[in-house]
């Protein structure tokens, strides 16, 4: 049987998940300027954030087969937004890039997710407002300590 405290921590942790998803499916779907879809605007996302990845490293992160994700970056770079370049640590690997209108595509989303949560956050009360602040340092540490823990699992 667990504990009192267990069992609030179980709430809390359940109650953030639940928090995060709604969240997370509001957020995803602010801006409507660039139809592209989940998968796609995710890669160019991490591209954006991480730098040049490989065909694999994308795939593995996207959760779809290599195969899948090479016919998305084919699409992609037809479309100009990334362009394939070799890796310079491995001549017969490829490394995908994010090209300036790739990186427009992403600045403009972001910039369409600021101004809708700014207004959104008009909204809230100066210590709701408060609230979000200061759970931003604890939900950083949280990513950053998933992306440790991927890195260490590897491709």
């Amino acid at each position: 049987m667990s504990t009192p405290r267990a069992r609030a921590a179980d709430v809390s942790v359940t109650d953030l998940t639940s928090a995060l998803e709604e969240f997370t499916r509001m957020f995803i779907r602010l801006p409507s300027v660039q139809r592209l879809s989940f998968t796609t605007l995710s890669v160019l996302h991490t591209l954006a954030g991480r730098g040049p990845q490989r065909l694999t490293a994308l795939a593995a992160g996207e959760q779809v087969t290599q195969p899948a994700m090479t016919q998305m970056v084919t699409k992609l770079q037809r479309d100009g937004l990334v362009e394939r370049r070799a890796d310079p640590s491995d001549s017969r690997a490829v490394l995908v890039h994010l090209t300036a209108a790739g990186a427009a595509v992403v600045e403009g989303r972001r910039a369409d997710r600021v101004a809708h949560l700014a207004e959104l956050a008009g909204h809230l009360t100066p210590g709701e407002w408060a609230a979000v602040t200061a759970a931003l340092p604890a939900l950083r540490r949280l990513v950053d300590v998933d992306r440790r823990r991927q890195q260490e699992k590897g491709p």
